[in-house]
């Protein structure tokens, strides 16, 4: 499922830079195809970060990356209660 989601990932970004650069550049067109890019671009950046999101979540889970630094709720009330 990861395969899938990299290849998804990889397909967005690359939908977003295309069409970005579409919309960016465009002289000779109408605006309803300057909108239709501005919307594949928008849609493609949205796909991309969720895409990326959840590949850096599968490569925490499976322990191929490091886990971030961040305290489980117990840690954290407890760190609070020291400093007050």
């Amino acid at each position: 499922m990861t395969k899938l989601i990299a290849i998804l990932n990889v397909v967005a970004w690359s939908g977003f830079w295309a069409f970005g650069y579409l919309a960016v550049t465009a002289e000779d067109f109408d605006d309803g195809q300057v909108t239709m890019a501005v919307i594949l671009a928008f849609a493609g950046l949205i796909i991309g970060i969720f895409a990326y999101f959840k590949l850096v979540r599968a490569a925490e889970a499976s322990g191929y990356a490091k886990k971030s630094n961040q305290l489980d709720a117990e840690a954290r009330n407890r760190a609070h209660a020291q400093g007050s």
